[in-house]
């Protein structure tokens, strides 16, 4: 068969402006009946017509086809859900069976840019439901919550892709702390933890390293899982790990990287601390609470608490006893200067981020299984991580101060 050169007939000019001179506003471009959508399903039919025409060899009535040995059998409906609407389209066969649209592929109903946009609002925290009714109120496209699931499974392989995705060998700083969800498990609705790593890479830049999702019973062997995991995508050494006081973390993270300086979250810490203090000596026992974690040096705050302690023990001896008891974890922070003081003292960092996520979540009032909660944490991050891009401020004299302090663990 001689080859020919596809011959695909794009609008002409005068169809085009033929259309637009219809509208008499601007809405009469958009939509299921708007302009945009009618054109674009002329040119699609006219590109399947000229995919046919280069599959067969030679163009419609031509004399060539009588002794080609295959030749236009008619066509056959198919609608196209598209951003612009549903497209009613009249796809070409050939008598042989052997014609095979490219453009658009065999079963398919959705342009992949519709897809993207059903992604996109999931994505922002919009419910299947909400999805399926602006969906039917801009392009007059009715879908199911079923198809809207299996649109947004799409991105599973992404998901699993981004989770298990290589590391960073070394991470100066990472936080860990966790977002409660309901979470139907087992024909059950459970309250259940997500736990959040964010780390602080060389480059002073913030990246989320993953997401986990607790059993009930989370302990050292849950956070060994977590930690080896870690370990297992390329991770050889964190410096400095700030928690919020996890159980099983310090044992776990210890038993995977030795030398890693663990800091309890000083804001936790005090939230626990006030929720056995009596309102009204709150602000009082605020105010030397202070003197505790605005010390100059360790064994000022020690000194503090001792004084404190003795003050508030016929009272509050409870509230003050877990200073005590975490001592050496929840004052790390006061051997370094006050740039990474700032830094490890409170998990705000990770806070900032799972505020982000509350708002994307807060219409989610339960996830039907574990893989919903990664595709919209995975999409939520994707968003939040398009403004990550510079690195944290003084991070040189940050950076510098670590290497000095982890002398032989920063690469010169």
């Amino acid at each position: 068969m001689k080859e020919i050169k596809r011959n695909i007939n794009m609008p002409s000019l005068e169809r085009i402006q033929e259309e637009l001179s219809t509208a008499k506003s601007p809405d009469d471009f958009f939509g299921k009946e708007g302009i945009f959508s009618r054109l674009f399903a002329k040119t699609l039919n006219e590109m399947l017509q000229g995919e046919l025409e280069d599959h067969l060899g030679y163009p419609k009535y031509s004399s060539e086809g009588q002794l080609s040995g295959n030749s236009r059998n008619g066509s056959y409906k198919r609608k196209l859900k598209t951003s612009e609407g549903e497209l009613d389209l009249e796809v070409p066969r050939d008598r042989k069976g052997e014609f095979e649209p490219q453009i658009i592929e065999r079963y398919q109903t959705r342009t992949s840019e519709f897809d993207n946009k059903i992604i996109a609002m999931y994505g922002h925290g919009t419910t299947v439901g909400d999805i399926a009714e602006s969906i039917n109120d801009m392009y007059g496209i009715e879908l199911s919550k079923d198809q809207i699931s299996t649109i947004t499974d799409k991105i599973l392989p992404l998901v699993d892709e981004w989770r298990n995705r290589p590391l960073e060998s070394i991470y100066p700083i990472v936080y860990l702390d966790c977002i409660h969800i309901k979470l139907k498990r087992e024909g059950k609705i459970m309250n259940t933890a997500v736990y959040v790593c964010l780390g602080i890479d060389l480059e002073g830049k913030k990246d989320i390293l993953g997401h986990w999702i607790g059993d009930g019973g989370e302990g050292a062997n849950f956070w060994l899982s977590v930690v080896t995991d870690l370990q297992s995508r390329g991770v050889k050494d964190i410096l400095i790990a700030c928690v919020d006081g996890l159980q099983g973390f310090k044992d776990a993270i210890i038993a995977v990287f030795p030398e890693t300086k663990i800091q309890r979250c000083i804001i936790h810490q005090i939230r626990n601390t006030l929720r056995y203090v009596n309102w009204r000596d709150k602000k009082e026992f605020m105010r030397d609470l202070k003197t505790i974690y605005q010390a100059n040096t360790k064994e000022e705050a020690r000194s503090n608490l001792e004084s404190i302690t003795k003050k508030w023990k016929g009272s509050y001896a409870i509230a003050l006893r877990s200073w005590d008891t975490n001592w050496e974890d929840l004052t790390t922070y006061f051997d370094y200067a006050k740039q990474i003081r700032k830094l490890i003292y409170t998990t705000n960092s990770v806070e900032g981020y799972n505020r982000m996520l509350r708002k994307v979540t807060k219409s989610k009032s339960i996830f039907p299984t574990d893989n919903s909660v990664f595709k919209m944490f995975y999409l939520a991050t994707k968003n939040v991580m398009k403004k990550w891009t510079m690195p944290l401020p003084d991070w040189g004299i940050i950076l510098s101060q670590l290497s000095i302090r982890f002398e032989g663990r920063l690469p010169l």
